[in-house]
């Protein structure tokens, strides 16, 4: 389990994703093949790099954040 951003590899596979969310397996491909998320192929490999898997969570973070302050 990685416990901070510093510890996560520069690239990251569907079992790293997994376990930095906190989702399973099978999840984290969907997420890989979603369109929002910034996956790059290496052959057939879905990865994603360290720094934009960081630039996606802070964004997911004020779009949370945005929703959060609009319903209260």
């Amino acid at each position: 389990m990685f416990t901070s951003f510093e510890e996560l590899p520069l690239t990251m596979n569907a079992t790293d994703v997994a376990v930095a969310l906190r989702i399973s397996k099978a999840a984290a491909y969907q997420l890989l093949r979603s369109s929002g998320f910034p996956t790059i192929h290496i052959g057939t490999r879905p990865l994603v790099g360290k720094d934009r898997f960081i630039q996606w969570m802070e964004k997911q973070a004020e779009k949370q954040s945005d929703i959060e302050s609009t319903t209260i």
